[in-house]
């Protein structure tokens, strides 16, 4: 007897790609700001990119709570659960890069690359099931 196949759920599909444009976007916005700080007020680039991922942490969550995750169960602590995601993919990121780049001696930018893909699929499946939580009896 054959094995039942796995569907892909095209709700699921659809999600994880608005995630995907929403990142895309704070990635912009906070490249962004960052050159504006650099270039146009002389700000530290330790400061100017602190700021520019705070700016595009802000974005991702208004437009992942109000469009990719609309429906959600909110509450007040919803932003604290943002952040805790965001800081965790921050966290894994900088410790994925640093092994890909210096112990799998991978290129920079291929280990940025790869580092980008594993987090942007945990940092989804955490928001989707812990920050920005469906209401169970919706369906």
């Amino acid at each position: 007897m054959d094995a039942p196949k796995a569907k892909l759920n095209p709700a699921l599909i659809v999600q994880f790609v608005k995630f995907g444009v929403v990142g895309i976007s704070n990635t912009l916005l906070a490249l962004a700001v960052y050159a504006v700080l650099i270039d146009g007020f002389g700000v530290w680039y330790i400061a100017a990119s602190a700021i520019g991922y705070a700016v595009g942490m802000v974005n991702g969550f208004l437009w992942n709570r109000s469009w990719t995750f609309r429906g959600h169960v909110g509450d007040a602590l919803t932003p604290v659960r943002w952040i805790v995601v965001q800081g965790c993919g921050l966290a894994a990121n900088l410790g994925l890069v640093f092994m890909f780049v210096h112990d799998a001696d991978l290129g920079k930018l291929l280990g940025q690359a790869c580092a980008t893909a594993i987090v942007v699929v945990f940092t989804f499946i955490a928001n989707r099931a812990w920050t920005f939580r469906m209401d169970p009896s919706a369906g």
